[in-house]
């Protein structure tokens, strides 16, 4: 018989509704992407990048995550347009979307008031710790325990 402290949070100590948990980052700064990618991992959350529109369409196609973290203005094919093409498959229309830009929803690309998505943020208003703490809560989990920062 399993332990019940075993149970809730796994082997590891982590809660176990974050096991399972994958997430597409679609972001094209390198050093963005990885840093998104580092805390999420720190999280508990399986995590995939990918640098533009077209692979992030291919890697959501083919992962299926729970969320995907998408910035809107990269080459080859932006965020928006990613996120038009995903919203009309049938496997992509329930994909939980949070968009992390630079620049502000009124400039945002006038295609995205008619897209769904969980939440618009602007990168520079947002803490990394703070952008962890919005997809837990567009996820419904709970944030992993850490120690304060120093």
């Amino acid at each position: 018989m399993q332990h019940k402290w075993l149970a809730k949070w796994g082997a590891g100590g982590v809660l176990s509704d974050l096991v399972q948990k994958k997430i597409a980052i679609v972001e094209d700064d390198k050093a963005i992407a990885q840093m998104y990618k580092l805390k999420l991992e720190n999280e508990g959350f399986d995590v995939e990048l990918a640098a533009n529109g077209h692979e992030g369409f291919e890697l959501v196609k083919k992962q299926r995550p729970h969320l995907v973290l998408l910035d809107l203005r990269m080459p080859d094919m932006t965020g928006d347009e990613m996120l038009e093409h995903m919203r009309a498959t049938e496997w992509g229309r329930h994909i939980n979307v949070v968009i992390a830009a630079n620049v502000d929803r009124q400039h945002a690309p006038w295609r995205l008031h008619l897209l769904d998505f969980d939440r618009y943020l602007i990168k520079a208003h947002y803490t990394p710790r703070q952008i962890m703490d919005v997809i837990h809560e567009v996820l419904g989990t709970t944030r992993k325990k850490s120690f304060p920062e120093v």
